[in-house]
């Protein structure tokens, strides 16, 4: 069983340190930068791949450190991502990080992380997470094309309608609970 609980976070307003430059710290890079643009993420590597500078010189939120990791870097951050090819240096971070009470997500080491980075389908202001319970990642990756290819650009519309007619309802939660539910009953309806 799945006893993940999903939050959504404002990455923008938050300080992200990303340990390694290498394929794995692409990969989480990317994933944070296409979910949140604005992630304030500082990056702390011995080397960077080309294709990771790439990406880091689009994002004006991305801070680059050239060096080995050390503790110190943990100074001011509220997550911690550690994606080096060095699982000694990895558990490090782990536990380093767990001394200050941060949040560590290890790449490639499920029972080492405190979060998993998910699948994400985003289509305007619709967000959903899929979470495999770090057991598959292949499937919430095919999980979240599914969703990309299904769901109509044109659904950012039906939020925005339903936002404003929310907007005019008067009354108690228990009323707008009511209204809102028949107004949207329709779109769960067999035809």
């Amino acid at each position: 069983m799945n006893h993940l609980y999903p939050i959504f976070l404002k990455v923008h307003e938050l300080n992200i340190l990303l340990v390694g430059g290498g394929f794995v710290g692409t990969e989480k890079l990317e994933f944070l930068l296409k979910s949140s643009p604005k992630a304030q993420v500082t990056v702390v590597s011995k080397m960077f791949r080309p294709e990771f500078l790439e990406l880091a010189e689009k994002a004006e939120t991305v801070t680059l450190i050239e060096d080995s990791y050390d503790e110190k870097y943990l100074g001011g951050k509220h997550l911690v991502i550690a994606a080096t090819d060095d699982k000694k240096v990895n558990l490090q971070i782990r536990n380093e990080a767990k001394e200050r009470f941060l949040l560590v997500n290890v790449a490639d080491t499920p029972a080492l992380c405190d979060f998993y980075l998910g699948g994400i389908v985003t289509k305007g202001n619709l967000k959903i997470a899929i979470s495999t319970n770090g057991k598959s990642p292949t499937t919430a990756k095919r999980l979240r094309q599914l969703l990309e290819e299904v769901l109509p650009e044109e659904i950012d519309d039906l939020l925005d309608n339903l936002n404003a007619y929310r907007d005019t309802l008067k009354g108690d939660f228990e009323y707008k609970v009511k209204a809102m539910n028949e107004v949207t009953e329709a779109l769960v309806k067999k035809r």
